[in-house]
């Protein structure tokens, strides 16, 4: 039986003391991003156990409406497992953003109203890549005006009203980023308890609980070989989406006029015909680290 692990030094701070760049006047709420995979459903379920303090007022996960269909079913059975609320919020549809093109209001031209980080052959032979919107636009902002009105967070507020937690591991360190709002302070507490994403599986396990699914967007360009591969083959379903989606957001972006073809996957070449089998392409090494914020696949 693995040994207890320590409890963080997440605590409530007295009404007064200096917290970060910010004075509180109250203690903050703590609240929890919950991406619903391996390591946000660790520290979810580490807060039940009182493994990490204080309790969250609650957690919040951001429905992008894109995640396999294993996630989805995670999520409804890690909610009945927790002592405080999980909240899903959601703002529109990523896959109808992506694969609709809307006619510019001056009548000019069409455009895609969100995009994704897909890769670009250009038709020079250089290769790009797409600028990527999802993750401010369908997981950031929902987050934070769901937390802004949890916390009763006033405009112009200037001191920290929120302790965020985000559930990266110490193997994704590279991922942390601060706060860009004054009201609001992000804590790591897997990161201040020293834990990889083995760790986490391993506590999962140590406590009688199944494994959390990878929590991404069915058709993210930066998974691995060994995530698409994994879609290929345990959630097929998934991955044909994926195939579909990867022509519509083609079709929708030529309709707006991009200059060069796109792709959901380093190699530039149609998904449904990449060998997947390959761990050794070094491009597929460096893509996760990418993701801003560190808001997906925890």
């Amino acid at each position: 039986m693995t040994a207890p692990l320590p409890t963080s030094e997440l605590t409530s701070r007295p009404a007064g003391q200096s917290f970060g760049a910010a004075t509180l006047l109250d203690p903050p709420i703590h609240v929890l991003s919950l991406g619903a995979g391996v390591q946000s459903s660790t520290l979810a379920l580490m807060a039940a156990h009182g493994e990490v303090t204080p309790m969250p007022t609650a957690a919040i996960f951001a429905d992008v409406g894109a995640e396999p269909a294993s996630v989805y079913r995670w999520l409804d059975w890690l909610e009945k497992q927790l002592p405080y609320p999980v909240l899903r919020v959601k703002r529109g549809n990523l896959v109808d953003s992506i694969t609709t093109p809307r006619l510019r209001k001056d009548g000019t031209g069409w455009w895609v109203h969100c995009n994704i980080p897909a890769f670009v052959k250009n038709a020079d032979g250089t290769n790009g890549m797409v600028q990527r919107q999802c993750t401010e636009t369908f997981k950031i902002e929902p987050l934070r005006k769901a937390v802004r009105e949890l916390a009763k967070v006033k405009r112009g507020e200037k001191n920290v009203r929120v302790i965020q937690w985000i559930g990266i591991s110490l193997d994704e360190v590279h991922r942390m980023k601060e706060s860009r709002e004054r009201w609001q302070e992000n804590r790591w507490p897997l990161i201040e308890l020293r834990k990889n994403r083995h760790d986490c599986l391993r506590w999962m396990e140590s406590h009688g609980y199944p494994k959390p699914p990878r929590s991404a967007c069915v058709f993210c360009p930066y998974h691995s070989n060994r995530e698409w591969r994994r879609l290929r083959d345990e959630e097929p379903e998934a991955f044909a989406w994926a195939i579909e989606i990867e022509k519509k957001y083609q079709a929708a972006k030529a309709k707006g006029g991009i200059h060069g073809q796109l792709y959901l996957h380093s190699k530039r070449i149609p998904l449904e015909t990449v060998n997947l089998d390959d761990d050794n392409d070094p491009k597929q090494n460096w893509l996760w680290g990418n993701e801003c914020a560190g808001m997906c696949g925890v």
